[in-house]
């Protein structure tokens, strides 16, 4: 008995040595509060629930199966995935689907997003040619990692898919802030986009688009059109109080005055249900998780590794920050996901993905400690 014991100890050591449990702790406490969320916007349709989860488990496999590779692997196979993932994006421009553009692609079993591909793939190829450069990086270095991130982020725009252009790049962005570039060249893209904003509107943004913008700015103007989504979920977010209606009592979300309640807006109605106490503890998993990160960056001991993680820590905080802003009324509607609270199985499997290759650096500086 104690010998069998033993073995399943042994096993289950070398199942986990390359997990980090205070970071999948918090990923788990998300998912589990997505499903419970999810259970109720969707009228407790245990069909989706359970296609969330399993969407979930694909994601914590490739998570695990990612933690296991060395990172010097990774580095090494980086342009590889970078050019293999650019592939469905231009595929997706021809063959795509999606109800506002062409976003989709259709393998017959199951739909993949291949713009989420890209938030992974992009801060690797950034973090692989900045890690070679010196600190902080000079122009030339500076231009190529421009046209790294610039690539796969026109292609995106391309279907056309702002929101998610706007995450893509953010991840390239940050893996060049990480590697010393000045405050100034931010601060001189944003006054190049101000610019360039009349043109956009004229030539590239498409009508909703262009709705999204002015329901913004005024969301009263048209309350029974336009205006009708941010109404409905601010109504959600303040009826949500303290403590919330309880769970499966949302009257926003389950008289369907909330739109996109298991999706975009899926936060919205965590609000309603859970109040400020549920949505303080949902942001602090997601701070905890941010933070884990930066500090597995800071622990790393080469720059490839330093500048992935970094980025992939400071982009999760863009994706909660444009949400929660679109869902109260701060940001304009984009059609962003709140992560692993939406439902979608691209994003969750990808930002799964990409956690793994977190705990893989871990793991790698561990062993060289």
């Amino acid at each position: 008995m104690k010998v069998i014991l033993r073995w399943l100890l042994d096993l289950w050591l070398r199942f986990s040595r390359t997990l980090d449990w205070p970071l999948l702790a918090a990923l788990a406490a998300l998912m589990g509060i997505g499903l419970a969320v999810l259970h109720s916007a969707s009228g407790k349709n245990m069909a989706m629930v359970g296609s969330q989860a399993g969407r979930y488990a694909v994601g914590l496999g490739a998570m695990w199966l990612l933690s296991r590779i060395p990172a010097v692997q990774l580095r090494r196979f980086t342009p590889l995935a970078y050019a293999a993932s650019l592939l469905p994006l231009i595929a997706v421009l021809f063959v795509g689907t999606g109800r506002s553009g062409q976003h989709w692609l259709n393998l017959g079993v199951f739909y993949v997003q291949p713009a989420e591909l890209m938030k992974l793939s992009l801060p690797m190829m950034a973090a692989w040619w900045l890690g070679q450069q010196p600190t902080p990086p000079r122009l030339g270095a500076i231009a190529v990692a421009a046209a790294i991130i610039a690539l796969p982020t026109g292609l995106v725009l391309l279907q056309p898919d702002l929101g998610t252009a706007v995450l893509v790049a953010s991840g390239g962005a940050f893996a060049l802030y990480l590697a010393g570039l000045s405050w100034w060249w931010f601060v001189g893209g944003a006054t190049v986009a101000a610019v360039g904003a009349p043109a956009a509107w004229f030539w590239y943004l498409q009508p909703y688009q262009k709705d999204r913008i002015l329901t913004f700015l005024d969301p009263e103007s048209d309350p029974l059109g336009t205006g009708w989504n941010i109404i409905q979920s601010r109504i959600a977010i303040g009826s949500g109080g303290l403590t919330g209606q309880g769970w499966g009592d949302g009257s926003q979300s389950h008289l369907n005055y909330v739109p996109e309640h298991t999706t975009d807006f899926v936060f919205a109605v965590l609000s309603e249900e859970f109040g400020w106490l549920g949505v303080v503890v949902v942001l602090a998993l997601y701070l905890f998780v941010i933070a884990r990160c930066l500090w597995i960056a800071s622990q790393a001991r080469d720059g490839f590794s330093r500048l992935l993680v970094g980025s992939l820590g400071l982009a999760m905080s863009v994706y909660v920050v444009v949400n929660g802003g679109m869902i109260s009324g701060l940001l304009p509607v984009v059609g962003v996901p709140m992560p692993l609270l939406s439902f979608g199985g691209t994003a969750a499997v990808s930002l799964l993905a990409g956690f793994g290759v977190v705990m893989a650096v871990q793991t790698s500086g561990r062993r060289r400690r």
